[in-house]
C-alpha cells in the first residue's frame, strides 16, 4: 500500500509527531494508517492529541524598537496554559515576530517542532491560534499578568511611555471592548444592523419615520462612544476625566494602531 500525503497528515494529527517521522512509520507498515497509529502507541506516543478541543489558553506580548507583538496559545487545560512549556512556545513565537513581523507562524519549522514537542510532553492539543503586530514611532505592550489571558498592543505617533501604559490598561481592563479606532473603523455590517434595530425600536413606540431616524441617530452616537476607542471614556477618571481621544490630544499623541488579544474572544 502506497504512503499518501493525506495519511501522513492524518497520522501527524493523531499523534503530534513530525511529518518525516509519520512518513517513516507509515512506510514501515506499508502505508496502513491504523497500524502506524499502533506503532506510535508502542513508542509511548499519546494518540489523538489533536482531536481534543483546545479550550484553554494564554497570551504573551513583547515590544522592541518600533514594533510590538502578541501571540495566543490554545491548549486543553489551564494547567498547561500556565506551564513553562506554554511559556517557552510563546517566547519563541514573540521573539520571531519581533525579528520578522511577516513571519508565517503556521509554517515556521522551528515553531512547528516546538508545538509538537509541547503536545507530546503535555498530552494536549497545543496550538498558536492568533498573532498580532503593530508598528509606530512610540509602541508598547500591556498584559494582564495575573491571568496572562489578555494583552494589548499600542502604536502612537508622539506621546510618552505613560500614555502608552494608560492606553494599554484601558484596552485590557475596559469591559466594553473597542472594535475600531474611530466610528469609521467599526465593522460596516455591525453599524448597519445597530442602526436598523434602533430605527425599528423607535418606530415600535409609534414615532413617525423622520422622528424615528433622529432617535436612532442619538442611539448610534451612544453606540460609537461604546465601541470606537477614540470616543470611549478613559477607564480611570481619577487620573483623566474625558475620552481616549482627548487624553491622547493632551499628551500630544496620535493613535496609529492598536490590537487586543484575549483568550476566548
Amino acid at each position: 500500500m502506497a504512503v499518501t500525503a493525506k495519511d501522513v497528515a492524518e497520522l501527524r494529527k493523531r499523534t503530534g509527531l513530525g511529518m518525516m517521522e509519520c512518513k517513516k512509520l507509515l512506510t514501515g507498515v506499508d502505508g496502513d494508517l491504523e497500524k502506524a497509529v499502533e506503532e506510535a502507541r508502542k513508542m509511548g506516543v499519546k494518540t489523538k492529541v489533536a482531536s481534543r478541543e483546545a479550550g484553554e489558553g494564554r497570551v504573551a506580548s513583547a515590544s522592541e524598537g518600533n514594533r510590538a507583538v502578541a501571540a495566543e496559545l490554545k491548549c486543553n487545560t489551564d494547567f498547561t496554559a500556565k506551564s513553562d512549556v506554554a511559556g517557552e512556545v510563546l517566547d519563541l513565537v514573540t521573539k520571531k515576530l519581533l525579528a520578522d513581523p511577516g513571519l508565517d507562524v503556521a509554517n515556521d519549522a522551528e515553531i512547528k517542532d516546538k508545538l509538537v514537542a509541547a503536545g507530546q510532553s503535555t498530552g494536549e492539543n497545543v496550538q498558536i491560534t492568533r498573532t498580532a503586530v503593530v508598528e509606530g514611532s512610540n509602541v508598547g505592550n500591556y498584559q494582564y499578568s495575573v491571568t496572562n489571558k489578555v494583552a494589548a498592543l499600542i502604536a502612537l505617533d508622539g506621546g510618552d511611555d505613560e500614555v502608552v501604559r494608560d492606553l494599554g490598561l484601558h484596552l485590557v481592563a475596559n469591559p466594553t471592548v473597542a472594535l475600531g479606532a474611530t466610528k469609521d473603523d467599526l465593522p460596516a455590517d455591525m453599524v448597519a444592523k445597530e442602526r436598523e434595530l434602533a430605527v425599528e425600536a423607535a418606530k415600535a413606540t409609534g414615532k413617525p419615520a423622520d422622528i424615528a431616524e433622529k432617535i436612532a441617530e442619538g442611539k448610534m452616537q451612544a453606540f460609537y462612544k461604546e465601541r470606537a476607542l477614540i470616543d470611549q471614556p478613559f477607564i480611570n477618571p481619577d487620573k483623566f476625566k474625558g475620552s481616549i481621544g482627548e487624553m491622547l490630544k493632551q499628551k500630544g499623541a496620535t493613535l496609529v494602531d492598536f490590537k487586543r488579544l484575549s483568550v476566548g474572544e
